[in-house]
């Protein structure tokens, strides 16, 4: 699935990274995603709760969609920018139906140990959706400004420029 039109960034920005389903691999990548974002200005509730959709996102890709399996991979797909961050996971298992997932909040789901993640996921991102066939979630946050500032003109009005 290519980056939704709706997101504003062209396919052509996106960084690619393919890594072994490995929790060691992935967390090498969520953490200059992260650094990545620090760099922009971005602060620490927007980093927070990015960096905790991405990591239940790739939970549950290397979990649920990759079963375990270290011969399997994740991809991917990430921009940083000064108004808004774009991340896509996809692993390389059978899918899921994103609908079919029980609501954790219901209380004959409140024991069961399913659907959280995703809940979370779309609490803490603009925009959250999926591939058809179910293997690749793409989130979106937009970044409010500080003061009303983007992330570059807060570095250059803390420069003195």
């Amino acid at each position: 699935m290519d980056i939704p039109v709706e997101y504003g960034v062209p396919q052509t920005r996106l960084t690619r990274v393919r890594v072994s389903n490995m929790v060691e691999r992935v967390r090498e990548a969520e953490n200059a995603i992260v650094a990545l974002m620090e760099s922009q200005g971005y602060g620490e509730d927007d980093v927070f709760a990015i960096k905790l959709a991405m990591e239940e996102a790739l939970v549950n890709a290397i979990r649920h969609g990759n079963s375990n399996d270290a011969t399997k991979f994740v991809t991917l797909q990430y921009f940083v920018g000064e108004d808004r961050i774009i991340v896509s996971i996809a692993d390389e298992g059978p899918g899921f139906r994103p609908e079919e997932v029980p609501d954790p909040t219901l209380d004959e789901n409140l024991e069961k140990p399913h659907g959280r993640g995703l809940m979370l996921m779309r609490a803490y991102m603009t925009d959250v959706r999926f591939n058809e066939r179910g293997n690749e979630i793409w989130m979106m946050r937009l970044i409010e400004p500080a003061g009303g500032q983007s992330a570059g003109e807060r570095d250059a009005s803390v420069a003195g420029e």
